[in-house]
């Protein structure tokens, strides 16, 4: 069907959502903006579903939440008995109209649904998976994206992200789902009354917090300190969760930036609610200056992911993820060998684009480091294997770059809420030996040598985005660079064919395969291309390894600088 007859098919039968219509109804004759949202369909994958919220295929809407859904049900429907799904929903534009939509098509397929009665983080959607021992999860975000972007995120059974497996059965029960005629739904009330759908109680989020505060090394310590902590959700679900747990371990003086404290999917003071960016954390920094607090927190609107800002020497030093990384494994490990509670053998799982530096730490402090494909599904997995050897003690951590942390087994994805717990631990640690954080990352660098860590992004907006993404992609395959920047290329690995070539030789990758290629280079130097999961570019990560900041500074400023005219941007 041409983008027209889409068009025309759905003026007539959207209705439900009256902004829908009135989008419609607005574009009419406006060929581009008619074929931007039908030229193509939203699809389920590994990631779920995202978008920009709107009218058409291919916009985040009612109509594309209950074609997904029924993908979904239909999946559960065919691989379980009983199926039953948890949901959880962030701050996000219509997040919990659809979190209803979506529970309505599961009650429609008979599914039993759980659904938080108000916003949740992500890792309390992960917990209530396998808390109420559901057969899946739904989770209503669009992470730290833009305003105008929401989708969800499917979990298995196990807490995780769905699986390519499941996620390409989802797909092709939802491409055989008219997406106005052929979904099944309940009437959201009805199913409540009648107990098809259930709210979640309390209880179980105060077993999650209970879970989150175990995971505790230095008890009492906060309250030692008399640590101070402005923070910040950036309008989005983690103010309660996050408030609870810093009172239970003893962090009563907490000052939250009033104008990012209540739910606000418009993001109105952070444009880009995310905590990898400075402009998301000003908010927090301007009100730092009026309080002097230890630190800032900001989590980001589906509260997985957590950014910090220190007070060192009188201003406020932002740390990115990989430092917080590497400042967590040292202060997790040394500490628990200090008290007695680290276990034989212990693990720290990790992203292949993540610092090398902990490599380098867990050799030197007896911890394995295992390293894994970009995304936070692949630690869940990890986790899950020593849970199935009755091993699960030996975790100690796992993270990634973009600012997510998990230590504790008890969910599967990354957790801005035990990642703030321990981020003020360890503030507090560091603050009776009369350092911060910056002079403790100055110390391992010192041991370690320095690491810098940066990222480049080549956006590839629009219809033809995609094409040139894979185009690009291509191109390095079929011409590899011999020297990045003057330094010489030692290795390849191209995880899409699951083989490493070092030196002319060729090595098998064992890591499940992955459109990411990377290059090392003389010098302990790495430089990973990969295609985003969830935006439309390709991003670059530069790890660069040096003896003294400047020489980092300047191998790094190289290295963007010739990537950048590799990829033709």
């Amino acid at each position: 069907m041409s983008e027209k007859a889409l068009y025309e098919r759905w003026l007539e039968n959207a209705r439900e959502d009256r902004d829908l219509h009135e989008e419609l109804a607005a574009i009419a004759g406006k060929d581009d903006e008619i074929f931007d949202r039908f030229y193509r369909e939203l699809e389920f994958g590994t990631a779920g579903l995202r978008g920009v919220i709107g009218a058409g295929t291919n916009r985040m809407n009612i109509y594309t939440v209950r074609k997904a859904t029924q993908g979904l049900a239909s999946m559960l429907c065919e691989s379980c008995e009983k199926p039953s799904v948890a949901i959880a929903y962030d701050s996000r534009i219509k997040a919990d109209l659809f979190a209803k939509e979506a529970a309505s098509v599961l009650a429609g397929n008979g599914i039993k649904v759980y659904l938080y009665a108000e916003l949740m983080p992500t890792p309390a959607l992960s917990y209530a998976v396998r808390e109420l021992k559901c057969s899946a999860g739904i989770m209503v975000t669009a992470s730290h994206n833009p305003a105008k972007y929401n989708g969800y995120k499917a979990y298995g059974a196990d807490g995780c992200q769905l699986g390519t497996e499941q996620s390409e059965r989802v797909l092709e029960f939802a491409n055989q789902t008219d997406i106005f005629n052929g979904v099944k739904r309940a009437d959201y009330d009805k199913a409540l009354a009648e107990g098809l759908i259930e709210i979640i109680p309390e209880a179980v989020v105060q077993k999650f917090l209970d879970n989150v505060q175990a995971q505790s090394v230095r008890k009492g310590i906060c309250e030692r300190a008399d640590l101070k902590v402005v923070y910040t959700p950036l309008n989005g679900a983690g103010n309660r969760c996050v408030r609870s747990i810093l009172d239970r371990i003893g962090v009563k003086n907490v000052v939250v930036v009033p104008e990012q404290e209540k739910p606000d999917g418009n993001f109105t003071t952070c444009p880009f609610p995310n905590p990898e960016i400075r402009e998301a954390l000003q908010k927090g920094l301007d009100l730092c200056e009026k309080e002097n607090p230890s630190i800032l927190l900001a989590t980001d609107p589906d509260c997985d992911r957590v950014g910090i800002a220190v007070n060192h020497s009188g201003s406020y030093v932002l740390l990115t993820g990989n430092e917080v990384g590497v400042l967590l494994t040292h202060y997790i490990a040394t500490s628990r060998a200090e008290l007695g509670t680290l276990p034989e053998n212990p693990i720290v799982v990790k992203t292949i684009v993540t610092t090398s530096m902990v490599d380098a730490m867990g050799a030197d402090l007896g911890v394995e480091v295992i390293n894994i494909l970009t995304g936070f599904k692949y630690i869940g997995e990890q986790i899950a294997l020593l849970e199935e050897k009755g091993e699960q003690s030996r975790f100690l951590l796992g993270f990634e770059e973009s600012y997510g942390y998990l230590s504790g087994t008890y969910v599967r994805d990354k957790d801005a809420v035990v990642a703030s717990m321990l981020i003020c631990e360890m503030t507090a640690y560091y603050k009776e030996q009369g350092m911060t954080l910056v002079d403790a990352l100055g110390k391992l660098y010192e041991k370690y040598g320095v690491h810098k860590n940066l990222q480049s992004n080549f956006y590839c907006e629009g219809a033809t985005g995609m094409q040139r993404m894979g185009e690009l992609m291509s191109g390095l395959r079929a011409n590899p660079p011999k020297e990045i920047a003057g330094l010489k290329v030692v290795s390849v690995a191209d995880y899409d064919t699951s083989i490493k070539t070092v030196n002319g030789k060729e090595e098998a990758i064992t890591l499940p395969q992955s459109n990411v290629l990377a290059y090392g280079l003389e010098g302990d130097i790495q430089v990973v291309i990969r295609p985003s999961g969830t935006e439309p570019k390709i991003k670059a990560y530069y790890m660069v390894k040096a003896a003294t900041d400047e020489a980092a500074e300047e191998i790094s400023k190289a290295l963007i600088d010739a990537v950048t005219k590799m990829m033709g941007f």
